[in-house]
């Protein structure tokens, strides 16, 4: 285990899995936040445009949506989310696509758990907001979405975990976490292949367990008492 660890950079790799746990846990909740909005807007378009999103991604494999940030917007419309002038500009492109990728696919299921959340919100509380003149959107931001993320920590939890497991994706567009080090062990190592899934292994249960653990702890501890 000692020259595995020492000719391939682990640590690094699953560092880029949490800055791609991160930056798409970010991204997501801030997209899935404003499509859960539209899925209990009173507006029928918006509520169809947030339906007709979460529909449509949540059943879209993430490969394609992974794939489709890198060869779709950057090859094809020439989209770039780095400087051009840098010399990690590829790089740094892949991992920030990868990200919007991760975000957007994501998206959809938080916003699904932030709709759950929203759903345990007693109407009347809403409803007397109403009556002493708030609008919708102050009454959503104001009253309801802090209670229904308090409703939804477990869910979200598990997205995030989901989240955190599916970084894996993002090795198919070239950025070196760690499913992308796991390939290249395998490739030049591979008569140590038992010992390669188990440090891989022991380095997602080490990433997850204690999100598990926590989420857990705040769902009990946050729960709203009726």
């Amino acid at each position: 285990m000692g020259d595995l660890l020492a000719d391939y950079d682990v640590v690094g790799a699953f560092f880029m899995t949490i800055k791609l746990t991160l930056g798409g846990a970010i991204g997501s909740l801030i997209i899935g936040t404003v499509i859960a909005i539209f899925r209990v807007s009173p507006v029928p378009v918006l509520r169809g445009a947030g339906a007709a999103y979460v529909t449509l991604i949540r059943n879209t494999p993430l490969t394609l949506i992974v794939f489709f940030c890198l060869f779709g917007l950057a090859n094809t419309l020439q989209i770039s989310l780095a400087d051009p002038n840098s010399p990690t500009s590829l790089a740094d492109n892949a991992f920030r696509l990868g990200v919007v990728g991760l975000s957007v696919y994501h998206a959809s299921f938080v916003a699904e758990a932030l709709r759950s959340g929203i759903n345990t919100v007693p109407p009347g509380q809403a409803e007397a907001a109403r009556s002493i003149g708030l609008a919708f959107l102050p009454t959503l931001t104001s009253i309801v979405l802090p209670q229904a993320f308090r409703g939804a920590i477990a869910p979200l939890g598990n997205t995030l975990i989901a989240l955190t497991k599916n970084t894996t994706v993002v090795a198919t567009i070239g950025v070196a976490e760690a499913a992308y080090t796991m390939r290249a062990m395998i490739e030049f190592d591979g008569s140590q292949l038992y010992l390669i899934f188990l440090i891989m292994a022991a380095g997602f249960v080490i990433l997850t367990l204690p999100l598990g653990i926590l989420f857990t702890w705040l769902s009990r501890r946050l729960a709203v008492q009726r």
